[in-house]
Formats: structure tokens, C-alpha cells, sequence
């Protein structure tokens, strides 16, 4: 499991537009939390991929069962599907990060107290 970095911590943003060159930003790559638990299960995506990503995983197994697995095929869905864990993790980094300030405001309000 990756953990944040709290000490040189950038944005989904500065990501997007920095590094990597002419990366554009793909908004079908979004992590979702409403996610259809009744639809994963049907497509029998197993319980520790059920994460807000899930919805991009369903499309890229069928296209893998239809393609055969052959990895020069669903390179786009898979592409997308790794750029939602990508910023679901950074969603999550940005989370903690606000939870740290939050944790440290409060304790220097509660030491002036």
C-alpha cells in the first residue's frame, strides 16, 4: 500500500498539468462512491476491487473476456482504469492532508486553551 507523502504534497491538478508532458485530463476517469453494488456482482467483480473505480473495471473484464485476454487489446479501458486508482489515491493523499490540519489546528487551540 502506497502512503502519502504529506511533506511535498501536490494536487491531482499539479499532476495533471505538470508532469508528464501534454497529459490531458480524463473526466471519465473519476472515482465515484455510488457505485452499483447489485451490477458487480452480476459481472462478478471480486469484493477487494469493489472501491470507487469498480465502475471502469466492469468494462475493462468484459472487453478482456471478449479479447481474450490478449494485452494488446482494451489498452483505453485499462488506461482508464489505472488513472481512476491514480486519483482516487490522490484523492485520499488530499483527505489525510486535511485531516492533518485539521488535527493540528486543533491542538494549538487546545494548548492556548
Amino acid at each position: 500500500r502506497r502512503h502519502c507523502n504529506h511533506s511535498q504534497h501536490y494536487t491531482a491538478t499539479f499532476y495533471r498539468t505538470t508532469m508528464g508532458g501534454h497529459h490531458h485530463a480524463n473526466p471519465a476517469a473519476n472515482p465515484r462512491a455510488d457505485q452499483d453494488s447489485e451490477a458487480m456482482a452480476k459481472a462478478r467483480v471480486p469484493l477487494a476491487f469493489r472501491d470507487t473505480c469498480a465502475h471502469l473495471l466492469m468494462p475493462l473484464n468484459k472487453c478482456r473476456r471478449e479479447k481474450y485476454w490478449n494485452p494488446n487489446e482494451c489498452g483505453h479501458e485499462r488506461h482508464t482504469y489505472e488513472e481512476c486508482l491514480y486519483n482516487s489515491y490522490l484523492q485520499r493523499c488530499e483527505a489525510k492532508v486535511q485531516e492533518n490540519k485539521v488535527l493540528a489546528e486543533r491542538a494549538a487551540a487546545a494548548a492556548e486553551s
